[in-house]
């Protein structure tokens, strides 16, 4: 077990990442892609003993999904590298003065997005590749040229240290600055490392008590910073009559297969299904439960907190269980239970709130109009599902506005459960999805987290950056005087 970080090794920790700072923000994106490169072959080439550890810390099997989370990691390092190829996310603007603007003469006047510095990140329990060490935070931060101090999480501390270790000398070796990297351990070094001025912005992906706790933090500083905070989620589905008549036993099985994937421990998990009050998918559903095998939590303290949200669940006023079996922690069987949509809205948070593990509830809605104001009680959260036919279209545009506020990804006839990592992808949402909901944890607009833009005023071309000289040295894509 990794111990708790010494005050001297934050302390040069910190001071590291704030002398990498500027030479990690002066480098060309093609240096930084380079660095990214390296980072995901390192982590691919130690492949089989990351994959065996998190095995043994996580209690998640090793195939498919460890070694397919890790697979994920080494893809979004590289993707990020294409997108300091493409340079885009720079936002590069030039407007040439102008005496004729008919706001009054316009000044030579040029915009550009440089990175914000160093940027704490915490690490996630449940994804211990693709959230953790060298997960999505990370790799955007590196992207966007900031130092990186990353917070490990306590569930996986032997893998956080290996990885740890492999991404820091491969980023070093890559050309990388000393301090551009490291690990530290211990929940009040995190909290210590959060309060430091040093550092710019601070990335979370965990508990909505936990991740509230760190924004009132970085809010709370004398100079207050970023804090983009991924915390919870019940990610709604919505099945309409239609579906049902053309599809529902499919309906039914990919809902269990969702919500029990992974024991349920998944920010996206489904947690409330909306089915019309005839639905006719009990015998289905438990049917598609029948026999589901108890599996782990990633450790007790999920394991008791899951335990104890389940049974405020069940105990709710009209409640019922529709499928379950015996079980304990650390492993637990699923548990499907339904309410209806009266009983629902008077029910309070027991049954709006995110219970974090292998359960979901059914509410059923007696028409389109209970079914808009269930909608309208929800918490947001990350992910909105709809499961329709194409022929109710009519029916299902109303329903459209009350999703869209609640999420930050909507999906037609799929399940949440599965995010891939693309340049259209937006994983956030309104409070408590998120704590930014203007940005997403996932996909390339990730790298905008740990970016802020300079506009530079009548300079002579010679000391603008590169991005921003008339040649264009580094040939990025950019809006000139209004016009791409």
């Amino acid at each position: 077990m990794s111990q708790a970080t010494d005050a001297a090794t934050l302390e040069k920790i910190l001071a590291g990442a704030a002398s990498a700072a500027r030479p990690a923000a002066a480098a060309t994106p093609a240096e930084r892609a380079r660095w990214l490169a390296a980072a995901a072959d390192a982590l691919d080439a130690a492949a089989e003993e990351l994959i065996a550890l998190a095995h043994q810390e996580t209690h998640l099997p090793a195939t498919p999904r460890l070694a397919g989370e890790l697979k994920r990691t080494t893809f979004q390092l590289r993707l990020f590298g294409e997108v300091l190829e493409d340079g885009e996310y720079l936002g590069a603007t030039v407007d040439h003065a102008d005496p004729e603007w008919p706001m009054g003469p316009r000044p030579d006047i040029r915009r550009v997005k440089t990175a914000i510095g160093p940027v704490l990140v915490f690490a996630a329990s449940n994804f211990p590749f693709a959230f953790s060490v060298a997960g999505g935070d990370t790799a955007s931060a590196l992207a966007a040229g900031c130092p990186v101090v990353l917070k490990a999480h306590p569930g996986h501390p032997e893998l956080s240290a290996l990885t740890g270790r492999i991404v820091r000398e491969a980023l070093l070796g890559a050309g990388a600055p000393e301090g551009v990297f490291d690990v530290i351990f211990g929940q009040e070094e995190g909290v210590t490392a959060l309060k430091d001025p040093r550092i710019a912005a601070a990335s979370f992906t965990g508990s909505i008590p936990g991740g509230r706790a760190l924004f009132d933090i970085a809010n709370a500083r004398p100079r207050p910073i970023p804090f983009y905070g991924e915390l919870g989620s019940v990610n709604p589905v919505v099945v309409t009559e239609a579906a049902i008549a053309a599809r529902g036993e499919a309906v039914a099985k990919g809902y269990a297969g969702s919500f029990t994937l992974g024991a349920g421990q998944f920010c996206t998990k489904p947690g409330l299904l909306f089915l019309p009050e005839d639905h006719g998918l009990t015998e289905t559903l438990r049917s598609a439960l029948a026999g589901a095998a108890a599996q782990p939590m990633l450790n007790d303290r999920i394991a008791e907190g899951y335990a104890a949200k389940l049974a405020a669940l069940r105990e709710a006023p009209g409640v019922e269980v529709v499928s379950s079996s015996e079980s304990a922690a650390p492993a637990f069987t699923p548990t499907l239970l339904a309410t209806t949509g009266k009983q629902f809205l008077e029910g309070g948070a027991a049954v709006h709130e995110e219970c974090f593990g292998p359960a979901s509830l059914i509410v059923t809605y007696t028409d389109q109009a209970e079914l808009l104001s269930l909608l309208d009680v929800l918490e947001p959260g990350l992910t909105a599902t709809i499961h329709g036919e194409e022929s109710e279209v009519d029916w299902i545009r109303p329903l459209l506005p009350a999703l869209s506020r609640i999420a930050g990804r909507l999906l037609w006839n799929d399940w949440p459960t599965g995010v891939t990592v693309s340049w259209a992808q937006h994983h956030g949402g309104p409070y408590p999805a998120t704590t930014a909901p203007t940005t997403t944890s996932v996909g390339t607009a990730a790298i905008e987290r740990f970016l802020r833009p300079i506009a530079w005023q009548g300079f002579p071309d010679a000391l603008l950056p590169e991005p921003l000289q008339e040649a264009n040295p580094w040939q990025l894509p950019r809006r000139t005087d209004g016009s791409r």
